[in-house]
């Protein structure tokens, strides 16, 4: 696997609850192995010969920013300049429903300038993703 040139980060709100934090990681990782699954290594085996499956072939840093920065990179996201990136987010309207025919019946009819993003997370070329996240530091 040959991933030269690509980045993958996750840019969350510090200011979030550490539940709040993990569950949009968590969320995020999960629609970008959906709509990524190339950038998803093979299954492999442990010396005993457990299997354990394929998890993602390239860091993933989690960088910090409040939601008006992650509010800000959002909005830059939707810029053609940016349309080849594979974004996912997730926002507050997303995080208040349990199920997923709420998310849809609800995000309908919210409009996007009324949503807090908790997080962003974009993949795809090196120089574009920095361009937006380059000088952003870590979440610890």
């Amino acid at each position: 696997m040959n991933f030269e040139g690509k980045k993958c980060v996750m840019v969350i709100d510090e200011e979030l609850p550490l539940g709040i934090i993990t569950n949009t990681a968590a969320i995020m990782g999960i629609t970008l192995g959906k709509m990524i699954p190339e950038y998803v290594g093979p299954d492999v085996k442990d010396q005993t010969g457990h299997e354990h499956l394929g998890i993602i072939a390239l860091p993933v840093p989690i960088l910090k920013s409040t939601a008006d920065g992650i509010r800000k990179i959002r909005e830059r996201l939707f810029e053609p300049e940016f349309e080849e990136l594979t974004v996912v987010d997730f926002s507050d309207v997303a995080q208040s429903c349990n199920v997923y025919d709420e998310f849809i019946e609800k995000i309908g009819q919210v409009p996007e300038e009324t949503l807090k993003y908790f997080g962003v997370a974009i993949c795809g070329a090196k120089k574009k993703v920095n361009k937006l996240t380059g000088s952003m530091p870590l979440l610890r």
